[in-house]
């Protein structure tokens, strides 16, 4: 190989194999791939062979980015292909990443990476590409508005960003209002609205599974519950939380009024079967899972001065 500026001439034993060709010339922040690279010393002198050929690790790719050659223009020796044009380098914008897989062992800085791993790199950053690694996709962060939350489901056993172990096919809710941007091992199933309790509407829940909700209390599979505005203004539905009734309108009683519940749910959230109570307005109330009206909402007896009611204890 010849390389310019210089007048050559041939000798009767030589020919040309290629015409004149222009050198490489990488631009700043932009790279470019060579197939078959020439194998170097430690110094970067290239390698001939007993032959005086240049020794080339065939098969292999090597990216070169704009401090190759100390920033200027660069010939590709006997052998050396350009695997691909001159690209500018990826940059990742925030609240967006990138998934990467090894294609090959290599040790990145003082991690071990084996081939097969996947990782994220988070922006706001330039990525760097290297001929160990993949770009498998870019990953762009969900917003999470006010009174929503992201359902999670994992792809494997890893640990959340609660720092919680997760196993494989388990799935959770991130509750947080902001850009959540997913793990690796991540799969976000759908975003879940929440639902807005006010005074004269609640929900029942139905638990698929034993479990600890949002508000610290612990649930028994198949148990059913009501939640109103008391304990919240909006409710997220939990993975393990199946709504029976979204829409549980408040029971109201003037002072002319009262009903008899059946099954009344006592203080300490237990149901007491076969049971019968008198509730007697004013008031308002929501009827827990399981009890029910006996007759509805009846008016109280009005007795006037020659009028009496036959009543018989139970």
């Amino acid at each position: 190989m010849i390389v310019g500026p210089r007048v050559y001439t041939l000798q009767e034993h030589e020919k040309t194999v290629s015409n004149i060709e222009a050198m490489v010339m990488i631009p700043p922040r932009h790279y470019c791939i060579i197939r078959n690279p020439v194998v170097r010393d430690e110094a970067g002198v290239p390698q001939l062979d007993a032959h005086g050929n240049f020794r080339l690790r065939h098969g292999d790719e090597e990216y070169r980015f704009d401090n190759y050659n100390g920033g200027q223009p660069f010939p590709l020796y006997p052998g050396e292909k350009e695997q691909a044009r001159v690209t500018p380098l990826q940059v990742v914008a925030p609240d967006q990443a990138l998934q990467l897989r090894c294609v090959r062992d290599f040790k990145d800085g003082d991690i071990s990476r084996k081939a097969g791993d996947e990782w994220l790199i988070r922006g706001p950053l330039t990525y760097w590409p290297r001929v160990e690694e993949l770009i498998v996709e870019s990953v762009q962060a969900t917003i999470i508005k006010p009174g929503e939350a992201l359902q999670i489901k994992a792809k494997k056993q890893c640990v959340d960003v609660y720092g919680n172990s997760r196993k494989s096919g388990e799935q959770w809710l991130i509750r947080e209002v902001g850009a959540y941007l997913r793990g690796v091992d991540e799969e976000i199933i759908s975003t879940v609205p929440g639902m807005v309790l006010t005074d004269g509407r609640a929900i029942q829940l139905r638990a698929t599974r034993t479990f600890t909700d949002v508000y610290g209390k612990q649930r028994k599979a198949g148990e059913e519950w009501l939640v109103t505005n008391q304990l919240t203004d909006a409710h997220i539905p939990d993975v393990y939380e199946q709504v029976v009734n979204n829409n549980v309108q408040v029971t109201v009683l003037n002072s002319r009024q009262f009903c008899v519940v059946v099954d009344p749910v006592g203080k300490d959230g237990k149901q007491n079967f076969g049971r019968r109570e008198v509730r007697k307005g004013e008031c308002n109330f929501f009827l827990q899972p399981g009890e029910r009206l006996e007759a509805g909402i009846q008016n109280v007896f009005v007795l006037g001065e020659e009028q009496a009611l036959l009543l018989r204890a139970r």
